[in-house]
């Protein structure tokens, strides 16, 4: 994930920038640059690969100046290279940028036919352009900056410098993360805490849709209407934690609201946005030569695999098993050798998935893995390593790991359709683009905290709840429940809702509340007839669905969730979050440990 740092001070800041960025690279990234206002003219530095090759640089071409904005990239949109390094130039902008600019096509169209010329594949040098753009038509930069956030969609967050003004960055955040650093006639913008712990412990977070002038005197924060706005300064715990839990009261809290941007760089790191193809990743098998395919997991990680199932047999008609971990190694299963092997771990370290794979390296099985941490042990004994790039994930109940995980696996099952020729170069393009918007769907889906919060008091009352799906929305179903059961303590059972006649319809009464998760879709209207059902026996529904979903869906409930309008492929990635919302709120409102609930653990290194 990138990192920004910026600041405004009164000694020469790159140094400083760059020591801030090595406090950034957990978050991941391959290259990484500095830029500065050094004798009235913008100037900077950048290099490929990480921050030991930038302080190189610097040696030898000191950077002078005492204002700075610096960046630590993953690449989206062009490949990991010097030209496409932050931060861009374009005429008197400098920028830097975090997350996905999604309409950056059509407006560099726009921009290209106005004779505006680039020099990088990336989506930023877009938003460069369209500032310098608004200070030729004569706006005071603070108002440029302004006119072109209005102008741009996507997860984003920004830092924005002008030649002339050497007392002003321009921060901006759309979903990933900015805060502002409090100090004594210097001022600071950073990723998060983190990076500005050297500097100050004073700190404000911006939130999405706010933007803020920054200068030495202090800052002022702006809402996209442009009306001035007020956000709390608070005391942080960056310099005494690595990882900070910012403005938000837990972890988990703090992990779902990062989805947007952390689904966005593992997504960017599989696909090529900028061409609508699946890149050229690494793998230890061939997809067009095997015949059938393991997944094998635990928890969450399993129910993340158990959606890919739909996905391998459905779009690159690829035949899954898929098995928890603990029952995979010991049932034996045959092996044959035009197989595959597939593990999905967030820790790299499950003790029953790892004995699975050891199973399958026996067998003579190529080997996948699916981890957030690459130095792991499941990593190191994998043929072939898909990292999920979550950055860490403190809170025990899985989250932006599981989306991060979904991410990998959609990206993969594209991977495989194409390597079997089950789907054409359009519908790869057409699948690609439905992806790139997924962080702007999670975006959508964070807006909906509120009335979840509202439901979550419902569901606090009550000791059983069913969940209930179908297709992709029924191990969506599940996730709900076991996130519900893991911080609430609240017994939970999420079903395939044709299965609800088959024995669950059992526990319907009017106490009964039953979570459905059904996005209007081919097979919308059998869930409707399970609903139903639900309503006869008088159960009280609660609906997770689409504005169609909502209008079709004419009986009762006892609330409506609607989420944005979702193409079917990318639904459980963006579903994910309601149901996490749901249970993280109800957790809240009971008074447990929503970070460490008992008896769990976040690695799980034993049978």
């Amino acid at each position: 994930m990138c990192g920004i740092v910026g600041i405004v001070g009164h000694t020469p800041v790159a140094p400083l920038i760059v020591d801030a960025l090595k406090r950034l690279e957990y978050r991941g990234y391959d290259s990484a640059g500095v830029a500065t206002i050094e004798q009235g003219h913008l100037a900077r530095r950048r290099a490929e690969g990480k921050l030991v090759n930038l302080e190189r640089r610097l040696g030898e071409e000191p950077l002078g100046g005492l204002i700075g904005i610096g960046h630590t990239r993953w690449a989206t949109h062009g490949v990991p290279n010097e030209t496409n390094a932050h931060p861009h130039f374009a005429e008197d902008v400098a920028i830097v940028h975090n997350g996905i600019i999604e309409n950056f096509a059509e407006l560099r169209e726009e921009l290209s036919n106005e004779g505006f010329a680039f020099a990088s594949q990336t989506d930023t040098e877009v938003v460069a352009h369209l500032i310098a753009r608004e200070l030729r038509a004569g706006k005071a930069p603070g108002d440029a900056a302004f006119a072109a956030l209005k102008r741009l969609r996507g997860a984003f967050a920004l830092a924005i410098m002008f030649r002339g003004d050497e007392d002003l960055i321009v921060g901006a955040r759309n979903g990933p993360p900015l805060a502002v650093g409090h100090g004594d006639g210097e001022m600071y913008l950073g990723s998060d805490a983190i990076a500005l712990a050297p500097f100050t412990n004073a700190i404000t977070y911006l939130e999405d849709g706010d933007w803020v002038v920054v200068r030495r005197s202090g800052i002022e924060i702006f809402d996209m209407d442009g009306a001035p706005v007020a956000r709390q300064r608070q005391q942080s715990i960056g310099t005494s934690m690595m990882v900070d839990k910012g403005n938000h009261r837990h972890f988990m809290e703090k992990e779902i609201h990062e989805q947007p941007e952390v689904i966005s760089h593992t997504l960017a790191h599989y696909l090529d946005f900028s061409a609508g193809t699946v890149g050229n990743f690494d793998l230890p098998f061939d997809f067009a030569g095997i015949e059938r395919m393991a997944i094998s997991a635990c928890g969450t990680a399993y129910l993340a695999g158990l959606i890919s199932k739909y996905w391998f047999e459905r779009y690159a008609r690829l035949p899954v098993d898929i098995d928890i971990a603990s029952e995979f190694r010991y049932r034996e299963m045959p092996l044959p050798k035009n197989s595959a092997a597939l593990f999905v771990s967030q820790s790299g370290e499950t003790a029953d998935t790892l004995a699975s794979l050891r199973y399958c390296r026996s067998a003579g099985v190529p080997i996948g893995a699916i981890v957030n941490v690459r130095e792991s042990t499941i990593a190191r004994e994998s043929d072939g390593i898909f990292p999920t790039l979550a950055g860490p994930e403190i809170g025990v109940a899985s989250t932006k790991a599981f989306t991060c995980q979904l991410s990998v696996l959609a990206s993969l099952a594209l991977k495989a359709a194409k390597a079997r020729g089950t789907i054409s170069a359009e519908q790869e393009r057409d699948f690609v683009r439905q992806l790139s918007e997924a962080p702007r769907y999670a975006a959508q889906a964070l807006k909906l905290s509120e009335r979840i919060e509202a439901v979550a008091r419902e569901l606090s009352h009550v000791r059983h709840v069913l969940y209930l799906g179908r297709d992709t929305s029924y191990p969506l179903a599940m996730e709900g429940a076991l996130k519900l059961k893991e911080i609430s303590y609240i017994h939970a059972e999420g079903y395939a809702a044709g299965e609800l006649k088959h024995g669950p319809i059992a526990l319907i009464d009017e106490q009964m509340p039953v979570i459905v998760i059904a996005p209007y879709d081919r097979i919308f209207e059998k869930t409707v007839s399970n609903m139903q059902e639900v309503a006869a026996r008088g159960g009280r529904i609660i609906l997770i669905t689409d504005r169609e979903g909502a209008a079709k869906a004419t009986l009762k409930t006892l609330e409506t969730i609607v989420m944005p309008d979702v193409p079917e492929f990318v639904a459980p990635i963006a579903y994910a979050l309601p149901v996490q919302l749901l249970a993280y709120h109800t957790a809240v409102i009971m008074g447990t440990d929503v970070d460490q609930p008992r008896n769990l653990a976040k690695s799980v290194t034993v049978e």
